[in-house]
């Protein structure tokens, strides 16, 4: 299962989404840096109103969202990539991630200590990219020194890994990720570059945390325009506002008094349900659907995944004896209001194993063993 893992300074209310996002209390959430040390795991389920669309037109009551992991990781300081804080050690936690949800503090609040004395959001987030690109820097230096003997020797695959490993030195030594280096590369190229387990190569996305007030105003809130342009220029990445103790509060109340709670304050809803949406698409996945005479259930493939591969991954006999996928667009089933309907208007079709599944498919599976 594909890991985000949650980083930033310390203090920027990271274990209080975490533990709000999973609805848990894993994570140790108090006023004083490094209160987190150990990575915590949470497991959160993916909000989807398609399924309860989908459950009304297959009439069943059952409905199983697909879920991916969050990673709680110790809050970072200047100075981490040669040890300071818990230096080495966070670094290693955000080795071992698929994506980066980097949350940044844009409220005031005397009675929580900011580390670095004052709210300044960019000159936060360029604290953290500064450390882990020193961490990339280093990660570069080593394994050029590892293949220098095979680059002497004209080894073909350590000329082509000096080459890339050279261009991103250079472009990591401007102070920019990894990610944003814009070199054309090859699919072969690209695996070797993914293989350099560079921690500013992952996809990443910023979340502005804020105060309960600031909600219904977000759009004009000059700390979180700063975070969303930052992102936009440097990263080209989304930027999702929420406030983390506001989405610890409604956590552990029912869905109806969750929205009672929310319309008092102005929100709409709660920005925990976008950020785990946005994380789930960041780190590359998608959703098809399955239902049967007692559910409807989502099911996660990586973008891109075959019919084939996603019989696989309801089943290993379904991927074993694959004949065909019976598929439907979910808004096409839902607008016809029943699977006879659909049919009778030919919105259901039979795809082969190489059948690319697009986010939305129902499928049902068609498989002999």
């Amino acid at each position: 299962m594909l890991k985000a893992g949650i980083i930033g300074l310390p203090n920027v209310g990271k274990s209080t989404l975490f533990n709000a996002i999973t609805r848990s209390h894993k994570a140790p959430a108090e006023n004083y840096p490094f209160c987190t040390i150990e990575p915590n795991l949470g497991v959160v389920s993916v909000p989807d109103p398609r399924l309860d669309q989908l459950a009304q037109v297959v009439k069943v009551g059952t409905r199983i969202p697909t879920t991916f992991e969050f990673v709680d990781i110790a809050g970072l300081v200047k100075g981490a990539a040669h040890g300071e804080g818990l230096g080495n050690k966070f670094l290693s936690h955000i080795r071992e991630v698929d994506a980066l949800v980097q949350v940044v503090r844009c409220f005031e609040d005397p009675d929580i200590v900011h580390v670095a004395g004052d709210i300044d959001p960019v000159r936060d987030i360029e604290i953290v990219t500064a450390e882990l690109v020193l961490a990339d820097l280093e990660t570069v230096r080593k394994r050029l020194e590892k293949i220098a003997r095979e680059v002497k020797r004209g080894d073909k695959h350590a000329l082509v890994e000096a080459h890339l490993l050279e261009k991103l030195g250079d472009h990591l030594n401007t102070g920019q990720p990894a990610n944003t280096l814009g070199l054309p590369l090859a699919p072969s190229e690209k695996i070797i570059v993914h293989g350099f387990f560079l921690l500013t190569d992952k996809p990443t996305i910023y979340v502005a945390n804020v105060t309960e007030s600031d909600l219904a105003a977000v759009d004009t809130h000059p700390q979180v325009a700063k975070v969303r342009q930052y992102a936009r220029a440097h990263q080209a990445c989304d930027t999702v506002v929420v406030c983390a103790q506001l989405e610890s509060e409604v956590a552990d109340l029912s869905p109806e008094e969750a929205q009672d709670y929310l319309r008092e304050l102005g929100v709409r809803e709660p920005g925990g349900a976008a950020l785990i949406q946005s994380t789930y698409h960041l780190l590359g996945l998608r959703t098809f659907f399955t239902f049967n005479q007692k559910e409807v259930r989502a099911w996660t493939i990586p973008a891109g995944a075959t019919a084939i591969k996603a019989a696989g991954t309801v089943h290993s006999d379904f991927e074993r004896g694959f004949i065909k996928a019976e598929t439907v667009n979910w808004a096409d089933l839902v607008k016809e209001g029943s699977v006879s309907r659909a049919r009778e208007t030919g919105h259901y079709r039979l795809e082969g194993r190489d059948y690319v599944v697009r986010d939305g498919d129902v499928l049902l599976f068609k498989f002999n063993v």
